[in-house]
């Protein structure tokens, strides 16, 4: 087991008492400085105070001290040993530093991976982090941290892959769509915070296949066209807190079934494929959290 220590500060030009207040709704409903939907959102078991569990992707941590605005300290669980820690500390009337400290002791594998890619993840993370801070205390524009190419291939590649779930009901217009349905299927991913919860968002889900839109209702679209070999109808449903891509097809003859039959193999690769990169799309083009902070006033 071998030590890791990061540590990254900024000066933000905004009365310590200011930056602490956005501080202690960290991980609340409306967090304005965690940098989601870029990243998963910091999430607990119950409001934040000591004893808090949950954290952030697969990074587990559990809140082990807490200092309304001035402090909180996480310490990990279920995997590295150590803790990190963000601390405000004024250094006027008008200015104050915030700090963050990661310290954590892990064996050489987990050590190699730190260097290779996770250390530059988590100073992304955290430089968005204060961004974010920065922005909503300030209310002044912030230029992005820099994401280098390492981390841009690390989020895409460990970005959150669609389930398989029914057809929801709530999709009526797919539900309706044929008095009888040889195949349906349905891929479904969160909505995080930040994302567009319109349906119409979400219409370029399809995007390279030029279906028409042949229906719209509340949080639905309803995409499709009819041809002589079977009838395809795909549905985006915004709804719930998710965005559900769903499928249903019609066959009419026996030369149908064989087509569909070839192309069935295929399709739920494209479906979770296009969802997911959509997905991660309209993720990547969100305000940011301290925008959204900004725009609430």
């Amino acid at each position: 087991m071998g030590p890791v220590r990061d540590t990254a500060a900024r000066t933000v030009a905004a009365p310590a008492r200011t930056v602490g207040a956005l501080l202690d709704r960290l991980g609340g409903a409306c967090d304005p400085l965690f940098p989601a939907p870029v990243w998963p959102p910091m999430r607990f078991d119950r409001p934040l105070g000591a004893g808090a569990d949950g954290g952030h992707g697969f990074v587990r941590y559990r809140v082990a001290a807490y200092e309304p605005g001035r402090r909180i300290r996480f310490d990990f669980t279920g995997g590295p040993t150590g803790w990190h820690e963000v601390t405000v500390r004024p250094e006027g009337p008008d200015s104050c530093r915030v700090e963050h400290v990661l310290e954590s002791r892990l064996p050489l594998g987990e050590r190699l991976k730190w260097n290779l890619a996770v250390r530059a993840v988590h100073r992304t993370v955290v430089a968005e982090l204060f961004d974010n801070l920065e922005r909503a205390a300030t209310g002044r524009a912030v230029p992005p941290a820099r994401r280098p190419l390492r981390v841009r291939l690390f989020h895409r590649l460990l970005w959150e892959r669609p389930r398989a779930v029914p057809l929801p009901a709530a999709a009526h217009l797919a539900q309706r769509a044929f008095p009888r349905t040889d195949f349906q299927d349905a891929w479904q991913m969160e909505l995080l915070p930040g994302m567009p919860t319109e349906p119409e968002a979400w219409e370029g889900v399809l995007r390279g296949a030029s279906f028409p839109v042949v229906g719209r209702a509340g949080g639905e679209i309803l995409l499709g066209e009819d041809a002589r070999h079977l009838d395809f109808r795909a549905s985006v449903l915004v709804a719930d807190g998710r965005v559900t891509l769903g499928t249903v097809v019609r066959l009419h003859h026996p030369a149908g079934r064989l087509y569909f039959a070839l192309v069935r193999r295929v399709h739920p690769f494209m479906a979770r494929t296009m969802l997911r990169r959509t997905h991660r799309r309209l993720a990547l083009a969100a305000p940011s959290a301290g925008e959204r902070e900004a725009a609430r006033g």
